[in-house]
């Protein structure tokens, strides 16, 4: 079904070409995943790319629904209209939201430089419209705020020339934050995108195409850059992704997605010249001759340019840290391995390296500032950049439980019990790829999901699907709460038949009652009457309970009305922001006022709610 083409860039525009590109890419997953070897074989290039971008879909959307609920219009209103005066967020708010989601949720280094083109487009487009962008050769682009003439509508978008600038500024922005940039990358296919598009005269439709067909005839050409890609007869997987995100460029200001080039046959991989317009099928080349991934070598020199040998580990942080040092922290992290890539800025980074060292790359981190969601990749036996076919098949185990969990403390915990965790920071959920991702992690044939949040039923229902279909068998325990999956996991037994285990865990699950205490955000109508912002809220089983103002005495009251009706376990999971003394007040409580009521207590870390509470 063709797409309604958008005129502008504005905000909507923003919103449809985020959703195109999470549609291209989800749809081109699978086969640039089958196609990563370079540097590391690890095939999960079309993976990082569609969580990034997932990430910064959910970013977007999020702020739409904000503005939705600010105005009381329906979520979704907004789509498909002139987004302008009072009719929805700004140009400015659209693309930070989209090059921030990017930025926290950018995934290896394919996602990590496709977060930085997007801040880097992001920095034009929302640079403020008054005065013109000037170039070597005088105005090229600009936002236009001004009333337009013919219709008094408030324009709040940019032109062809604003994105123009906007794809030069993306390119450069990307190619300096990659500690060694060399040829034949995703970097090379950026330039030539940017170059194409100031060659193009007219709309952002017109632009857009140039630098689709620029970036599509460069990604055809790395072979003749990379010495690994032309031995291998193969063009680069990165700059692949990126030339699927540009094509729903081209949709959404066009209404159709650019023809995608004839497919080449299957089979072992051809010489190079087989593989471009001067030699044939790049968008639609078959999996086993499109490989390739990183924007740089694992040495100036390019003694390691085949992408043999190399660090043992991947590490990637976000990072709260000033630009000094930042700066330090790029000399020391490139001193201790390779594939460096620090994007962001404003105080937040996200940073990606190869190492041998995974301590010493954290530690660099905390000298630096305050790293956090930090992910350590082992790449898996031996050399640490073997292909898929060098590497010893690794068998499944029969069972495995996947959960998500709302702090660091219980991720610890249900590691502990053997569990696959996905993180959730506040504020951040995860999305459905990225439980996908996490049932091929847990690498076994049955996989019993444990979403541990309400809200997170959809989702989860949506990556339990994905996982059947690649031949996983998945239940879905309806969790609502991280003490509901610790009481589930409590009785999970590996040995039993899985129909009976998952019986035991949901009826464990299902007998947990739930609570939860935190602070409001801001003055609301709740079922306990109206809160205001900074009040302490008390939440059972998801509804507001109690409303308060000290911390104690809420968690008190809770825990009252959740026992009278019984009980014969209380589990207590303090966050971070927790009194320290709220604990030990409610253990005493049920100790003298609950006989035969037992009582244990977790250290959850920053799990957004001040306290959780299970009672089974």
């Amino acid at each position: 079904m063709a797409q309604v083409p958008q005129r502008f860039f504005d905000a909507a525009a923003v919103r449809t070409w985020c959703g195109l590109s999470l549609r291209a890419l989800g749809r081109a997953r699978e086969e640039i995943d089958a196609i990563n070897v370079y540097p590391v074989a690890d095939g999960d290039t079309g993976t990082n790319l569609y969580l990034t971008v997932e990430s910064a879909v959910a970013a977007v959307e999020a702020v739409f629904a904000a503005h939705a609920v600010r105005t009381g219009e329906p979520p979704g209103a907004e789509t498909g209209r002139m987004v302008g005066r009072g009719e929805g967020p700004s140009l400015a708010e659209a693309v930070g939201a989209m090059a921030h989601g990017a930025l926290i949720g950018a995934r290896g280094n394919s996602g990590t430089i496709l977060a930085q083109l997007l801040r880097g487009l992001a920095q034009v487009l929302a640079s403020g419209g008054e005065t013109a962008h000037t170039g070597p050769t005088g105005p090229t682009g600009y936002t236009d705020r001004s009333d337009d003439g013919d219709d008094g509508d408030h324009r709040d978008h940019t032109d062809g020339p604003g994105l123009r600038l906007a794809l030069r500024h993306a390119a450069e922005s990307a190619r300096q934050a990659v500690a060694h940039p060399v040829e034949g990358t995703v970097l090379t296919v950026a330039a030539a995108a940017a170059d194409a598009a100031d060659a193009a005269d007219g709309d952002c439709a017109e632009v857009a195409r140039a630098a689709h067909e620029g970036a599509r005839a460069a990604l055809a050409t790395t072979p003749e850059q990379l010495p690994a890609l032309e031995r291998a007869g193969v063009v680069d997987a990165g700059g692949h992704g990126l030339v699927t995100v540009l094509a729903a460029l081209v949709e959404t200001f066009t209404g159709r997605a650019p023809e995608p080039p004839a497919r080449a046959a299957h089979g072992p991989a051809a010489p190079a010249a087989e593989c471009s317009p001067a030699r044939g099928p790049v968008d639609g080349v078959s999996p086993d001759r499109l490989h390739g991934d990183d924007a740089y070598r694992d040495d100036a020199d390019g003694d390691d340019a085949d992408g043999l040998g190399g660090p043992a580990f991947e590490v990637i942080y976000l990072l709260e840290a000033a630009d000094a040092a930042v700066a330090r922290l790029r000399e020391r992290l490139d001193a201790l391995g390779d594939s460096l890539v620090v994007v962001g800025g404003d105080g937040l980074w996200h940073v990606h390296v190869h190492v041998d060292d995974a301590g010493a790359a954290v530690e660099a981190g905390v000298e630096a500032g305050r790293p956090y969601r930090i992910r350590i990749t082992h790449f898996g036996h031996g050399d640490a950049h073997t292909t898929h076919a060098e590497r010893p098949p690794r068998e499944r185990a029969q069972r495995a439980v996947v959960a998500v969990v709302p702090g660091e403390g219980l991720a610890g915990l249900y590691a502990e019990a053997g569990a696959t965790t996905v993180l959730a920071r506040p504020g951040e959920p995860p999305a459905s790829g990225e439980l996908v991702h996490a049932v091929r992690r847990a690498h076994a044939r049955e996989v019993v999901l444990l979403p541990n949040d309400a809200e997170l039923r959809h989702t989860a229902a949506a990556a339990a699907e994905q996982a059947r279909t690649e031949g996983v068998r998945v239940a879905l325990i309806p969790t609502r709460s991280a003490v509901q999956g610790i009481a589930a996991l409590a009785v999970h037994e590996p040995g039993r038949r899985f129909d009976e285990d998952v019986v035991a865990m949901t009826s464990a699950a299902g007998a947990t009652r739930y609570a939860e205490v935190t602070v409001a955000e801001h003055r609301s109508w709740t079922t306990a009457g109206i809160c205001q912002a900074g009040d302490v809220l008390g939440l059972v089983d998801g509804d507001v309970a109690v409303i308060g103002t000290d911390v104690t005495d809420v968690a008190a009251t809770v825990l009252d009305r959740m026992l009278a009706a019984g009980g014969e376990l209380v589990t207590l999971v303090l966050g971070d922001e927790a009194p320290e003394s709220v604990a030990a007040h409610l253990e005493a409580r049920v100790r003298e006022a609950y006989l035969a009521v037992d009582t244990v207590v977790y250290r959850g870390g920053r799990q957004g709610a001040l306290l959780l509470v299970g009672v089974e």
